[in-house]
């Protein structure tokens, strides 16, 4: 596979998870073992699984790491809303990064469909 750093959803990854670490910059220090590192360790995820899944041999082991990017992006979807909700994070903060995890959702999916299309296509030409 393509250099991972070349991958749109890899790039978007990776911007959200700079975002989502300037934000929580301003989270209580008291988060700090807690909800801070829960959140940055789930946006970190996501970037960190698409680059590992870019050097693996097979598809198969790419679409499962890609699947363990989207159960992060799901996390971090979650802790999101929580932190919203005991207010640390504006709405509009909330909004505007969970907006960035949804499209990061989508083209991981999309990334997914293709590796799956891309194998059955290997299959039906062998």
């Amino acid at each position: 596979m393509r250099d991972f750093k070349k991958l749109q959803v890899w790039q978007k990854s990776h911007q959200l998870t700079l975002q989502i670490y300037q934000r929580t910059i301003e989270f209580p220090r008291g988060e700090l073992y807690g909800l801070t590192s829960q959140i940055r360790r789930a946006a970190a995820s996501i970037p960190a699984n698409i680059a590992e899944g870019c050097g693996r041999g097979g598809d198969n082991d790419r679409a499962r790491l890609f699947h363990i990017a989207m159960g992060s992006a799901s996390e971090l979807e979650y802790h999101l809303l929580l932190a919203r909700d005991l207010k640390l994070l504006t709405s509009d903060d909330h909004d505007r990064l969970t907006h960035d995890v949804i499209e990061v959702k989508r083209m991981l999916t999309s990334l997914i469909h293709k590796l799956k299309a891309d194998g059955r296509n290997l299959k039906a030409d062998g």
